[in-house]
C-alpha cells in the first residue's frame, strides 16, 4: 500500500447506499450499503461498516465487511477486522485477531496437484 495515493475518502461518520465505481484507490471509513466495482485499491478502514458485493483487484479490510469479496489481485483481512461472506483471490492474508466467515475459493497460476502415491518398498 506504500507509495499508492488514496484518491477517495468515505469518512467516519458518513454513509452511502448505492454502487461504487472508481480508479486509483479508494478508502472507506464510514457506512456503506450496496455494490463496490473497481480495478484498483480498496481500503476498508477500522471503523468502517460495508455491506456490499466487493470485485476489485486489491482489497484491504481493517473494518466490517458483509458479502462476498472478489479480489483479483490479492486480499488481507488485518486485525480487528470481520468478514463474513464467500471471498474469492488468488493471494490471501488472514492476520492474527482478525474474524472471517464463508467460504474461500483461491484460483491462479499455481495449481494443487493429487498426491502421488507411493510404490511400496521391496
Amino acid at each position: 500500500m506504500e507509495g499508492e495515493e488514496i484518491t477517495t475518502i468515505l469518512g467516519k461518520g458518513s454513509s452511502f447506499e448505492g454502487k461504487l465505481t472508481f480508479e486509483g484507490t479508494v478508502r472507506i471509513d464510514g457506512r456503506f450499503s450496496g455494490e463496490i466495482q473497481t480495478e484498483g485499491t480498496l481500503i476498508i478502514g477500522e471503523s468502517a461498516d460495508v455491506q456490499a458485493n466487493i470485485r476489485a483487484a486489491t482489497v484491504v479490510v481493517q473494518g466490517k465487511v458483509q458479502g462476498d469479496v472478489a479480489a483479483s489481485e490479492s486480499l488481507s483481512i488485518q486485525a480487528p477486522a470481520k468478514v463474513l461472506g464467500n471471498l474469492s483471490t488468488p493471494n490471501l492474508m488472514i492476520e492474527k485477531g482478525a474474524f472471517f466467515e464463508g467460504h474461500c475459493s483461491m484460483s491462479g497460476e499455481a495449481k494443487v496437484q493429487a498426491p502421488v502415491a507411493a510404490e511400496p518398498a521391496p
